[in-house]
């Protein structure tokens, strides 16, 4: 498809009602420490949704200071949220036997997360179309060791849970990231996102999924 405002609404519209019926089954599950993980879809739709707002910002169809406002808001999901809230989620649901190594993989996400959030602060966000994708750019110190940091903690997390369907998103979470960083080079937060975003759909099967009655793990 040819990513717009209409694209990313339409995406972000979908992925978020998807969220929706994650919280719900996840809720019905009675397992609560699901809950933090399925409602990533959510937050991704949501991202999307904010991201229609940054394409009308680059095409003159909002005020600055909005347009400002959303690429901020845009930029803050993407960068230092992201990295703290996936490993932390994969952590509550997970079993016992993986909680050490999740742990681990969440502190990395926060010092991920730190100097993102420093830069963001000291430099304002800027976005510019690239073809059919956005290319954001906000100043970030060390850009190749912090991205490394980032999909450890959001992939790596994943592919740690011990979970088959949470192994099978980060497969394809991390897939994505190496066919966004060859293919959209300039915008490969932005595509990388989205791909993530719709790839996301995949909890709304684990969100509702009840465990096997002989599973020794409750959260698998």
């Amino acid at each position: 498809m040819c990513w717009s405002a209409r694209a990313d609404a339409v995406a972000g519209g979908l992925v978020a009602g998807v969220g929706v019926v994650c919280l719900v089954r996840a809720h019905r599950s009675g397992r609560r420490g699901r809950l933090p993980l399925a409602a990533l879809p959510l937050v991704l739709g949501g991202h999307q949704l904010v991201e229609a707002l940054v394409w009308l910002g680059a095409d003159g169809g909002l005020p600055d200071g909005l347009a400002a406002a959303a690429r901020t808001v845009w930029a803050v999901i993407a960068l230092p949220l992201l990295p703290v809230l996936v490993p932390a989620a994969v952590w509550c649901a997970a079993g016992e036997r993986q909680r050490r190594i999740l742990a681990a993989l969440t502190l990395l996400g926060v010092a991920v997360a730190a100097p993102l959030a420093v830069a963001l602060a000291s430099h304002p966000v800027s976005a510019g179309v690239h073809g059919h994708t956005l290319g954001y750019a906000v100043g970030i110190p060390h850009p190749a060791l912090l991205l490394a940091g980032y999909l450890l903690a959001t992939v790596g997390s994943l592919l740690m849970s011990g979970d088959h369907l949470l192994r099978r998103l980060g497969l394809l979470t991390g897939a994505g990231a190496v066919a966004c960083a060859l293919l959209w080079h300039l915008a490969f937060v932005s595509t990388w996102c989205a791909l993530a975003a719709l790839a996301s759909l995949l909890l709304l099967q684990w969100a509702g999924r009840r465990p096997a009655a002989h599973a020794a793990d409750p959260n698998r």
